[in-house]
Parts: structure tokens; C-alpha cells; sequence
């Protein structure tokens, strides 16, 4: 369903096993970002009703993701760290902001943008339900894993809806393969996109 041209190396669990504060401190910030950019689409995309409803709803839900991810660092005894930089996102950003174009163009980028880190975390949370030593992360990360899933659709159905001329799967092809060129250097560190 995601369309990932380059899975995650399985081993990136074990980088992330070693350090439980260092990803989910991450993660924690993930989320935050994940609602900061719902509320960025609001203030660009006003003029579509729909979508200013959905990102209402979906920074709703990364925020209380956000306490989630907190409430798992304090139950272990554990801080929520400083904020990281996120160069796979950064990298993201680069690649559709070098496109410009009509404002049809850049919504569009904009909502693949966001598909494409909920397809990515997605696919690293799968990854961590199956695979991390800890058994309540791995429940943990399961049931975050339908809500990336159900981001991720979102995204691409606006997309969609509203391409007008633009040939979205064209689009999101290209941003798949350039993210697939993005996979041989991440996936090395404990951070969730790293």
C-alpha cells in the first residue's frame, strides 16, 4: 500500500534497542512536527474546508500522540530530551520546494510531502512492532502504526481531489524514487527517520 521503493535495513532496530530514551524522545518531536505541519497546511490551504477540517483532527491526534510518546518516557523513568533536526525531512522538503510551480502544483507537493513521512514512519513503526526487544513498545508501536497508515491515505486522497490537471501518481512515483535515494544514508542512527 505504501509504495516504498527501499525498505528500512532491519538492523536499524538494534541501533534503535540500545538507547529507548534517545527514540522515543525523537518520536516525541516527530509528533510535534507532524502537528506544527497540519497547522502550516491550515494557514497555506484555507480555502479548502475539507482539508482545514482533516488537519484540525490530525493535529489533534499527532499532539496526543505527542503525550503518549511523553507518557511512555515517564513510565520508564526517563526525560523527554531536547528537540533533534530531522535531515530526512529537511532532504524531503529540499526536494519539493525545488519544484515551485502553480499553487495546484504546490499543494499537491505539499500533501505528498506529508504522505511520505507517514508512509515512512509508518513503515519504521511496523518494523518496531515486529522487532523491538521491548514488548510493550512493540504494542505500543502497533497501534500507531493504523494511525500513520490512515495520515498517510489522507494525504495522497487530497492529493487527488484536488490535482486538477496534475497527474498525482506521476508525482508521487518521482518522490518515491528520490526518497529511495535518500534510504542509503538513513537508517543508521536512533532517531526515527535517521
Amino acid at each position: 500500500m505504501l509504495g516504498l521503493r527501499l525498505p528500512t535495513d532491519p538492523r536499524w532496530v538494534n541501533i534503535v534497542d540500545k538507547d529507548i530514551e534517545e527514540i522515543l524522545t525523537d518520536h516525541a518531536y516527530c509528533e510535534q512536527k507532524a502537528a506544527s505541519n497540519a497547522i502550516s497546511c491550515i494557514v497555506k490551504f484555507p480555502e479548502y474546508p475539507d482539508v482545514v477540517d482533516e488537519m484540525v483532527r490530525i493535529c489533534n491526534e499527532e499532539m496526543t500522540h505527542f503525550g503518549m510518546v511523553h507518557d511512555e518516557l515517564k513510565k520508564r523513568g526517563l526525560k523527554l530530551g531536547r528537540e533533534r533536526k530531522d535531515p530526512y525531512v529537511r532532504d524531503l522538503m529540499d526536494f519539493i520546494l525545488s519544484k515551485g510551480g502553480s499553487p495546484e502544483s504546490q499543494f499537491v507537493d505539499r500533501m505528498l510531502f506529508a504522505a511520505m513521512i507517514e508512509a515512512r514512519s509508518c513503515e519504521r513503526f511496523r518494523l518496531l512492532s515486529e522487532e523491538i526487544s521491548d514488548l510493550d513498545l512493540r504494542e505500543f508501536y502497533r497501534s500507531l502504526m493504523e494511525s500513520e497508515a490512515e495520515h498517510y491515505a489522507t494525504f495522497i486522497g487530497f492529493a487527488r481531489k484536488y490535482a486538477g490537471a496534475i497527474d498525482v501518481d506521476k508525482r508521487w512515483k518521482e518522490f518515491l524514487d528520490f526518497e529511495a535515494t535518500l534510504m542509503g544514508k538513513y537508517g543508521k542512527s536512533k532517531t526515527m527517520h535517521g
